[in-house]
């Protein structure tokens, strides 16, 4: 029974550089929520996101996401979608700083007044960038024959999920920020609008790949598939699982960018519009 357990434990592909990363992660949060009082639900946030991109990554279900395309597809939403909503939605970022010495919270401080770092965050964090950047990846990695590249180069393969996991969390701190604009880099109502008009071409994209009659990936008959499933029942899963659960996070994360967008308007955090002046009309 034992093996069983660490089967499913033990890193199909083991990464120093992913562990050292989700572990100082994990330090840091630990050590800010000692000296912060973080809200009990902001905490189960987090580490269900930390522990979705673990299991995702550093687990044996990497296996059967290099061997099943509908398994693929789920580590893919988990990464992209899910995991970062979660861990956005968790604000841990206070968390975080605080748990730095405070030497090393003063260089942070002085590092994003440089003019480099805010060169940096002007390209780095602009909606549009962010926006179609964060589809792209999702259309560009559905491409057979990136998907064929990603599959034979564990060097590509591995670029393509932290791609995924950088430009999902990029992505959900722009619509899910607290803050009016500005400081704020996207307007709170173009925040709840946003997931809308990013999940339209994922659906079409799922669609495509749920009634197409030919095998789009071979690399997975290639590789070996992980399940005595047909070819095209394991595709049409996938292409449901990009249709329908990975639009069902972007509406969820949609309603609460419209739950922040109505707390700034109750508290009057929202800029105000300068009142039209009307020109008087003769006879009035």
């Amino acid at each position: 029974m034992l093996d069983g357990v660490l089967k499913w434990i033990v890193p199909w592909e083991f990464s120093w550089v992913f562990l050292a990363v989700f572990v100082a992660a994990a330090w840091l949060y630990v050590r800010g929520s000692r000296r912060l009082r973080v809200p009990m639900e902001r905490r189960v946030a987090f580490w269900a996101g930390m522990a979705m991109i673990y299991i995702a990554l550093h687990t044996y279900f990497d296996y059967f996401a290099e061997h099943e395309f509908f398994m693929h597809r789920i580590q893919q939403v988990l990464l992209h979608h899910l995991a970062p909503l979660l861990l956005i939605a968790a604000y841990p970022g206070t968390a975080l700083r605080a748990g730095l010495p405070l030497a090393w919270r003063v260089r942070l401080r002085r590092a994003q007044r440089s003019l480099p770092w805010r060169v940096f965050a002007v390209l780095a964090f602009n909606p549009v960038f962010v926006t179609v950047f964060f589809v792209a990846l999702i259309l560009v990695w559905l491409i057979p024959d990136m998907q064929t590249l990603a599959m034979l180069d564990w060097r590509i393969y591995r670029a393509m999920n932290w791609s995924m996991v950088l430009s999902g969390l990029s992505y959900w701190w722009l619509v899910l920020d607290h803050r009016p604009k500005p400081p704020g880099r996207m307007a709170p109502g173009w925040r709840v609008l946003s997931p809308a008009i990013t999940m339209t071409p994922q659906i079409v994209a799922g669609a495509i790949v749920t009634f197409s009659k030919t095998d789009l990936y071979p690399i997975f008959e290639i590789c070996g598939r992980a399940f005595t499933l047909n070819v095209l029942t394991g595709q049409l899963i996938g292409g449901v699982i990009m249709w329908v659960p990975a639009a069902m996070i972007e509406s969820a994360g949609g309603l609460l960018a419209l739950r922040q967008w109505l707390r700034l308007s109750r508290n009057g955090r929202l800029p105000r519009r300068a009142p039209v002046r009307r020109r008087a009309t003769a006879g009035q």
